[in-house]
């Protein structure tokens, strides 16, 4: 059985957007996971994807308030399909990240993370994959927005992609 995965971060709803862009709900209606890696902003948006996705994993990030951090865990872990899955906002700086995150998470085959809005995709020394979507709602000095979705199947992390948002 495989698992179609949704990966977002740094929504900023509604501070960088009043709503997330249609795009990102049809993705939304099409993952079987919904993965949040912080900086939501409004506790509205938690409450519109958990009541929308098939399940929602989601952290709080440095721009989330007290009723974020409430519902939400600094670090979520979870397995699917067989792959060790962390969720955490900030990971410092780039310099450095593989060699910080490999010996933060040893028990983790794949490390989604958000802060920068840049999307991000490396495999450490010791084979930790680390994701980063992006930001489908503020690109900052990128060329467009982001997501990413992928399909875990069997220990495995297949066909992912950076995919475009448009606003």
């Amino acid at each position: 059985m495989s698992t179609r995965i949704l990966l977002l971060a740094d929504t900023h709803v509604p501070k960088r957007a009043r709503a997330l862009p249609d795009r990102v709900w049809r993705a939304v209606d099409d993952a079987d996971v919904v993965i949040h890696a912080g900086d939501w902003v409004d506790v509205s948006l938690l409450d519109e994807l958990e009541a929308r996705a098939s399940s929602v994993i989601g952290v709080w990030g440095n721009n989330d308030g007290p009723d974020l951090r409430s519902r939400l865990p600094e670090v979520a872990r979870v397995a699917v399909e067989g792959i060790r899955i962390a969720v955490v906002h900030e990971t410092g700086p780039a310099a450095g990240r593989e060699a910080r995150c490999d010996a933060a998470y040893p028990d983790t085959d794949l490390l989604v993370f958000g802060h920068s809005h840049i999307p991000w995709d490396t495999v450490t020394p010791n084979g930790l994959r680390l994701l980063n979507p992006g930001s489908p709602t503020d690109r900052r000095r990128q060329p467009v927005a982001t997501m990413m979705t992928a399909v875990a199947d069997a220990g495995r992390l297949t066909a992912l992609a950076v995919v475009p948002v448009e606003r």
